[in-house]
């Protein structure tokens, strides 16, 4: 991974920090850290891939959200020949699914991007849950596919389990 992508993963976390000054089912964003194991499907057949990455998401109305995140994904036999994601989303958090509100799941999906020496534009979508399990620390369930438009018919599917701070 580059020293710009490193810092730019590390200036995403600090700020998605920031995003919020209120606490419990009041809380106006959060951030989170990830890990993904996955495969990479093309029709014809699947690889192991691992992805991992940070992100940040603000409410900007009820449970309606925008957020960004950006990570590396490769294969897991050689990571290092894999590529940066950077993607922007916009989301919908359950937030009064339950009665204690410890448990938010929610829906995403946008835009990303995949770079290394060139780049190639995309999309991806998911859903998963954030539990709440302290005021300002939660486990980050999802399941998260990434489609690009150089390579249309291949799918990058992970089951993401990460850390989330508020």
């Amino acid at each position: 991974m580059s020293r710009k992508t490193l810092s730019v993963i590390v200036m995403m976390m600090i700020l998605s920090i920031g995003v919020n000054a209120q606490s419990g089912n009041d809380s106006k964003g959060h951030g989170y850290l990830f890990v993904a194991p996955g495969a990479a499907t093309n029709g014809g057949g699947s690889s192991a891939s691992l992805h991992i990455g940070g992100g940040g998401e603000g409410l900007v109305y009820k449970g309606l959200g925008v957020g960004g995140e950006i990570g590396w994904l490769g294969p897991t036999r050689a990571l290092n020949d894999g590529f940066g994601v950077l993607s922007a989303n916009g989301s919908y958090h359950f937030r009064n699914a339950t009665a204690s509100g410890k448990v938010v799941p929610f829906v995403t999906g946008g835009w990303s991007l995949a770079f290394r020496s060139g780049s190639a534009h995309g999309g991806n979508f998911g859903g998963g849950i954030n539990y709440w399990f302290k005021e300002r620390i939660g486990l980050r369930l999802e399941v998260r596919d990434h489609v690009f438009n150089n390579f249309t018919s291949t799918h990058f599917l992970g089951f993401r389990v990460g850390l989330a701070f508020r």
